[in-house]
């Protein structure tokens, strides 16, 4: 028989790797050096494996363990290639035989005497789960369907798309589910406080990127995107990786220039250069004062303040974002804010595709108190915007419960009298992210 590829042996490395590290799929691809020593052709695929292997994960296990005889037990090394043909056979449209083959042959380099057992396991998955699946996506495109059709169709557990459903309905949520496996569109955005747009298109021209105008202020799509690794333009912030969701709410925000801005949940500053950047464009900076709870996030943001130019008009303070509303602040955070930004901590379940461990890793009895969670962050940080001022809520979460239910309980407590709601929604740039956005006013 033929030997596994080169591409297919390099993922399952990688596939490995990650289980056995408890690590981040798309950092291992990013420093591996054995990736980098495969082709174009492919490092895509092996990419594109990995991805979408770690991504499926618990439905792969499915799949895998209904074809084994009771209490049957696999080497982790076994099931790590049985994963991958699987997600092969499945999601990728490979022809049948070659997966089945291939899949061998990687069970076989691991453990020779699982050979037999992933020939059997396999076809099983050929001959039951891709006619299964290709049925699911049948009904899906008809809009006839149920979660459970969902879950096989994106990979995704069944109580979230039980969730999904109720909070999108079933066009959207249709549309969540079978792009959640979908590779992540390569968008960036200018760091529009340095650069203009035409400017920043040419820094990536001449990158070698091959930019093209995104339908955002300031956003392009790269039809190289590999290239943008080597160029410094992301060191040196000229430019930001970042999905045009997320642009999206940071746009949402448009604050006045001079005006005070505090925003919550900075993160690693992405949306805080985005934010400045939307201010400049409009005649001139923004002051902005960013909280983080995670010190050594705030540390991280500080640095790329400075290298993005604008820590001249941006403070990072560490500070609990359900504080706000308390004494003993920084003095930072004394006064009262033209714009107050709360990026909340969330599911991330409008992220499935960039984000691929997400779905598998997420706990349906964790989501009350992540809701709570962000509730009292919006609360606290509600109180410190000026009369006539905006706040902005926003998570990258598709769920009810973390999005219009959040906002509700604000509008309902005491202090929610003070508060119109100015609009809510979700983004809806094609091929990107899904981020809940809400801006309501202080009478």
């Amino acid at each position: 028989m033929a030997r596994a590829t080169a591409a297919r042996r390099s993922a399952l490395s990688l596939v490995s790797e990650r289980r056995r590290r408890d690590a981040r799929a798309r950092e291992l691809l990013r420093a591996s050096d054995e990736l980098s020593a495969l082709s174009e052709r492919e490092r895509a695929q092996a990419t594109r494996l990995v991805l979408g292997t770690v991504a499926a994960e618990g439905e792969l296990d499915r799949v895998i363990d209904a074809h084994l005889r009771r209490g049957a037990r696999l080497e982790p090394r076994v099931r790590d290639a049985l994963r991958l043909a699987a997600f092969e056979l499945l999601y990728l449209g490979t022809r049948d035989d070659v997966c089945v083959s291939q899949g061998v042959e990687l069970v076989r380099g691991v453990s020779p005497r699982a050979a037999g057992l992933a020939n059997a396991v396999l076809r099983r998955v050929a001959e039951k789960d891709v006619p299964a699946l290709a049925r699911a996506r049948e009904r899906v495109a008809a809009g006839a369907f149920d979660a459970r059709d969902l879950a096989r169709v994106g990979a995704l557990p069944e109580w979230l798309c039980a969730r999904a459903l109720a909070s999108l309905g079933n066009g959207r949520a249709a549309d969540w589910a079978v792009t959640a496996l979908a590779p992540a569109a390569p968008a960036v955005a200018a760091n529009r406080a340095r650069w203009k747009d035409d400017e920043a298109r040419r820094l990536l021209e001449a990158a070698g990127c091959a930019p093209e105008e995104g339908p955002l202020a300031g956003s392009f799509t790269l039809g190289a995107p590999a290239r943008l690794a080597a160029s410094g333009l992301v060191e040196r912030v000229d430019v930001l990786p970042c999905d045009l969701a997320a642009q999206e709410v940071a746009l949402a925000c448009s604050p006045e220039p001079g005006s005070r801005v505090l925003e919550v949940g900075q993160g690693r500053g992405t949306k805080t250069v985005l934010i400045e950047g939307a201010s400049v464009s409009a005649g001139g900076p923004c002051e902005i004062v960013s909280v983080e709870v995670d010190a050594s996030k705030s540390e991280l943001a500080g640095r790329r303040m400075a290298a993005a130019g604008i820590s001249e008009h941006v403070r990072c303070v560490v500070a609990d974002g359900r504080a706000l509303a308390g004494e003993g602040l920084p003095d930072d955070l004394l006064g009262s804010f033209d714009l107050v930004f709360v990026d909340a901590p969330c599911s991330g379940s409008g992220t499935l595709a960039r984000h691929p461990e997400i779905a598998w890793s997420l706990r349906e009895e964790a989501l009350p108190g992540l809701a709570a969670l962000q509730a009292d962050i919006l609360r606290a940080a509600s109180a410190r915007v000026a009369p006539g001022g905006l706040v902005v809520y926003s998570t990258c979460s598709v769920l009810a419960e973390e999005d219009e239910r959040v906002v509700e309980a604000l509008l309902s407590c005491p202090t929610g009298g003070r508060f119109e709601l100015l609009d809510a929604r979700r983004t809806d740039q094609p091929g990107s992210d899904t981020h809940f956005v809400a801006r309501l006013r202080r009478r």
